[in-house]
């Protein structure tokens, strides 16, 4: 069965069509690279999956249940969890507090939420950020902090929009490595983003977004060789 089916998925506000009959799925521990020009609908997709924004048609099924009518953190409790464009990090709360926001979705022990998110926080490299104020992290240890909050609510499919934009080249490869260890962990991904060599090298398949529709579908050699995706985003000059 799969883990994520999206059927038809529409989405309009008011005249403008955002996302129109998309359909994909994502199988269990699969990382799925989703691409697309600016404006192609691809963080709305995401907003729709949680819930955030109501679907106008279609449907979104996790484990096999319908979750489009739900509310974001009920989506949540049954297991997917997201990063943002513009990172969404507490400023003025610690490193572990962010982190135990995300653990008390599951418990209401403070004990056991604080011993989860050390563990997180120990996993992405930020145990000895423990004590630091969100805002006094660099750009990295943000986007990471973030991403170990969202580990912290036990996802089985996390959504990470963006999570490598604004990284340096040696920033990006470690990136690369905490989204490995992640879906080694049997956890399924869906990454929106713009860094190519990031998703190229991680995902098994690419679903293409152009004007809120799906473009294409395929593995990343598929994709890279694709000429409506070479004309729509890639250009001529890209090299797989």
């Amino acid at each position: 069965m799969d883990l994520l089916e999206i059927k038809g998925l529409t989405k309009h506000f008011g005249g403008l069509s955002a996302n129109s009959d998309v359909s994909f799925n994502v199988s269990p521990g699969e990382i799925i690279g989703l691409i697309g020009p600016n404006g192609a609908g691809k963080t709305t997709l995401f907003n729709c999956i949680m819930g955030v924004f109501l679907i106008n048609g279609g449907t979104v099924c996790f484990e096999g249940k319908e979750i489009h009518h739900l509310p974001t953190y009920e989506i949540c409790k049954r297991g997917i969890a997201r990063t943002f464009q513009l990172i969404q990090v507490f400023a003025d709360m610690t490193s572990l507090e962010n982190v135990m926001v995300g653990a008390l979705l599951k418990t209401k022990n403070l004990y056991q939420a604080r011993k989860r998110a050390l563990t997180f926080l120990e996993q992405l490299d930020l145990a000895n950020k423990q004590k630091v104020l969100s805002k006094n992290l660099t750009l990295i240890e943000r986007k990471k902090l973030e991403v170990a909050r969202a580990l912290a609510t036990e996802p089985k499919l996390l959504l990470l929009d963006e999570a490598a934009s604004g990284l340096n080249p040696s920033e990006i490869v470690e990136f690369i490595e905490v989204v490995k260890q992640i879906n080694r962990s049997g956890i399924a991904i869906i990454m929106i983003e713009h860094v190519m060599e990031l998703v190229m090298n991680i995902a098994s398949r690419i679903v293409v977004l152009e004007g809120g529709r799906k473009l294409a579908e395929g593995t990343p050699q598929e994709i890279a060789s694709n000429p409506l995706v070479i004309e729509a985003y890639l250009g001529g000059d890209y090299n797989a």
